[in-house]
């Protein structure tokens, strides 16, 4: 370690320092981590870090900031270093959180009740009723045991003094519990040793309480309580968070398209049909839960949910209106309230704050401008918090004017220096800190989460602490005064319920997902082997290369994988056609738009993907990501697609759990080689002998089976072992045979575990026609007569496929009732 990492650390006098009393003095409960961590060599740190970034990155964890170009896959920030918090100061600052959340939750069930609040006087009703946040259509609702914030967070920020100041209140659903869940688990496998030594609390306890609180306060009616998490979707920013509890957890992950209300009641579409749900743990805004009562433009909301909860048939944690109290006008009001409502002072004291919509208030703001920091009042003006000292000339004069023209629209806080605490950057670096704490709702009271997500502001000097805006977290190690005993969320014991229940909430959307997951990666595989036998011929010198790719481009043509030449659309050479067939994300064909589709497919499922697999989808979206101009550039893509692809069906088939799920996922690439292997072999059976003969080296090449053909037969390919290899051979993978044998059984067993009847008229004539076509007919003079009978077959595969897909679609994901006409195959 370089020599005076802790004395040559930047120790600020004007505010508080997490971790240093005075200049090179470590306090007392990070004294025995500081130590620890001055022992290091630089090279330990140094790897210490690297395995913070590769833990990052294999476990997937990802923010979306929504200007950053990475989009859905930035990945989340975490310093190594946690942020410790002392024992004895821990259980004062849980002890004012647990009040401030009963608070809050009183504060909540008086104004969609009694409203004494407004009456009283206690708070000024333009400060409620003048802010979106506050839903009408929720008077009167009585949520189960009077509980309406199952889930608390609060963000906090410690003054030069050492006191921690409620900052803002988090009331909707607050985020961040579960990234400090997977900051635990990084950290604290980066420093085990002090963990362990320092007898940090563990966050488990927390979890399985709010696991079983859902569980004990939902509406049952005696039936095994069905708990699951709703999330807006994979473009939410915190979507990585939504997936990462509902595994842990153990609840299904759904979208509002998962869900539909029926006689007040909702239920999950599941692939076993519908199943009552009892709890809903939200991610989900206010506004857009009920599209019926609330926002009418909402497509992630659940028509009739409203009156499901108001029906007592339904928890939602936490209760829709509740982020009416996300209002930072309201926290000049609290002290008041809690000595009303619950007859106590309050213990965790708010930054101070004047609401512009009081006169008094809006003078005070105006004359201390300097002085405080200008935030809006409601949350659902999206403005940036503004330094009223930073403020110059016009831009000062132009803020005073907003404030007095909408003076209830704006709040005027204290500006607070934060403490700053060590991240590490090659070297000890001070930077502003501040901790969301959590609260989970019991039917005993609140608990308070034993640690936190420590939240760090980007850059040195920077007081606004916002992930938005590229901010670090950190680990937020509670330290205890004796050895802890570790816990799981594991049941320490299982029951004959939860057995036969374990695999039966599946969603539908899951389920569609993951057949067209299976659909995309085998098109794409498809698409990738096509494209390089075409390239191989394109850049070939052979004589009758141009010949063999006339054939070829007619079969990608009909595959979809080169789009259909357009009259008005200027010629291009052979070469710039497969390159566009390879990267044109504008033609829904190539090999570059179906992996964007199958990055898509696989984003609604990622919670029932292994992190290897994941690797894989995440490496097969870049590797057409760069410019690629030549042949020699597309080969080598081309290569890696199809191993990547090759990976992800190894990962299917060896690390999925054979359940309704993984078979779905099967029965998307089964269906789609059956579809892909008719058009293709069709292709050269339009063709007279000659042209023929020149097309079965590359069609061997593009249905992966000219190894298997060479190993068998050992001489140029012909046209009987051709065809019985890649139609007839039930045993080799790529044929059409194989394909149909294996959608007999997958049918078979799903129709017949999840209740619907099995599609016989689709496949099993079919099959029947495989097993009795005559090859011998090959070898006589009518040869050709048995190629058109062949044609015929092709066809009725392809037609097959496509009605299984649809069959597929209509009776496990949409839920319909109408049946599709069954088309026989003669």
């Amino acid at each position: 370690m370089p020599a005076g990492l802790i004395e040559t650390y930047p120790f600020a006098a004007d505010r508080y320092d997490e971790m240093l009393a005075a200049a090179g003095q470590p306090r007392a409960h990070w004294r025995a981590f500081a130590e620890r961590l001055g022992g290091f060599p630089e090279e330990a740190l140094l790897q210490r870090a690297d395995f913070v970034r590769n833990a990052i990155e294999s476990d997937g964890v990802t923010y979306n900031v929504y200007t950053d170009p990475k989009g859905t896959k930035r990945p989340w920030e975490l310093d190594m270093l946690p942020l410790i918090v002392g024992a004895d100061e821990w259980a004062a600052l849980s002890d004012a959180v647990a009040q401030r959340a009963r608070l809050l939750n009183a504060i909540l069930a008086d104004l969609y009740g009694p409203r004494a609040l407004l009456a009283e006087g206690l708070l000024p009703p333009a400060l409620v009723f003048g802010q979106h946040g506050y839903k009408w259509p929720c008077q009167g609702v009585q949520p189960p045991a009077g509980i309406w914030l199952h889930s608390y967070g609060l963000d906090l920020a410690r003054a030069p003094d050492g006191k921690w100041w409620a900052i803002a209140d988090r009331t909707q659903g607050p985020s961040g519990a579960g990234y400090a869940l997977q900051n635990r688990i990084i950290v604290s496998r980066t420093f085990p040793d002090a963990f362990r030594e320092l007898h940090v609390q563990p966050l488990a306890a927390y979890f399985r309480a709010m696991q079983d609180s859902l569980a004990r306060l939902a509406p049952s009616d005696d039936e095994a309580p069905l708990s699951v998490l709703l999330t807006p979707g994979p473009y939410n920013e915190t979507y990585f968070e939504h997936a990462f509890l509902a595994r842990y957890l153990g609840f299904p992950l759904v979208e509002g398209q998962d869900l539909t209300v029926r006689d007040d009641t909702v239920y999950l579409k599941t692939l076993r049909g519908l199943r009552r749900v009892h709890a809903i743990l939200r991610r989900l805004d206010d506004d857009f839960c009920d599209p019926l009562e609330l926002r009418a433009d909402s497509a992630l909301g659940i028509p009739g949910l409203l009156g499901a909860i108001r029906a007592g048939r339904v928890l939602m944690a936490n209760q829709i209106g509740s982020g009416v109290l996300e209002s930072a006008a309201l926290l000049g009001f609290l002290p008041a309230i809690c000595e009303r409502l619950l007859g106590e002072a309050l213990k965790m004291p708010s930054v101070a704050t004047w609401w512009c919509g009081e006169e008094p208030a809006l003078e005070y703001v105006l004359e201390h401008l300097d002085e405080l920091v200008i935030k809006p009042a409601f949350s659902s003006m999206h403005m940036e918090a503004v330094f009223g000292h930073e403020l110059k000339g016009e831009a000062r004069r132009r803020m005073i004017e907003r404030i007095v023209a909408q003076p209830h629209a704006y709040v005027g806080q204290e500006w607070v220096r934060l403490s700053q605490a060590p991240v590490w950057n090659r070297r000890l670096m001070p930077r502003s800190v501040g901790m969301r704490v959590f609260a989970a709702a019991t039917p005993d009271g609140y608990t308070v989460m034993p640690g936190a997500l420590g939240r760090v502001a980007p850059r040195a000097g920077m007081e606004v602490i916002s992930m938005q805006r590229g901010g670090l977290s950190k680990d937020t190690w509670i330290r205890a005064d004796a050895p802890v005993v570790r816990t799981s969320l594991l049941k320490r014991r299982l029951g004959v319920i939860d057995l036969v229940c374990g695999g039966a909430d599946i969603p539908s959307r899951v389920g569609e997902n993951l057949f067209w997951m299976g659909r995309y990666a085998e098109r794409c595989e498809a698409g990738a082997r096509l494209l390089r036998a075409a390239l191989v011929r394109v850049s070939s010198s052979e004589p009758d290369s141009e010949l063999k790719l006339s054939g070829l481009f007619s079969a990608a043509r009909r595959a979809g994988v080169l789009p259909t030449p357009d009259e008005d659309s200027q010629p291009t050479t052979a070469e710039e056609a497969l390159l566009g067939a390879l990267t044109d994300l504008d033609h829904p064909g190539s090999v570059a738009a179906n992996l964007r589709a199958l990055a898509f497919s696989a984003g609604h499922v990622k919670e029932r993907l292994s992190s290897d697999n994941w690797h894989a989808l995440n490496r097969l979206e870049q590797l057409l990501s760069h410019p690629i101009a030549s042949v020699d550039q597309a080969l080598p893509a081309i290569d890696q697609v199809m191993l990547s692809c090759i990976s992800m069906a190894g990962f299917a088939m060896d690390d999925m759990t054979r359940d309704e799920g993984w078979r779905f996922l099967i029965l998307g690439r089964r269906i789609e080689r059956l579809a892909g292997l008719a058009t293709l072999l069709s292709e050269p059976l339009e063709h007279g002998v000659q042209e023929r003969e020149r097309m079965y080296e590359w069609l061997l090449e593009a249905a992966n089976s000219i190894v298997t053909y060479r190993a068998r037969y050992r001489r140029v390919p012909e046209l009987l072992p051709l065809v019985h290899l890649l139609v007839f051979d039930n045993t080799n993978p790529h044929s059409i045979g194989f394909q149909v044998d294996a959608l007999q059984r997958y049918l078979s067993r799903t129709a017949r575990e999840l209740g619907h009847p099995y599609p016989s008229l689709l496949i099993d004539p079919l099959a029947r026609r495989l097993a009795d076509f005559d090859l011998t007919r090959f070898e006589a003079d009518d040869c050709e007569l048995a190629v058109g009978t062949l044609r015929t077959l092709l066809g009725e595969a392809e037609e097959a496929a496509n009605d299984l897909s649809e069959e597929v679609h209509r009776r496990f994901f949409i839920h319909t009732v109408r049946p599709m006409h069954l088309r026989r195959v003669a």
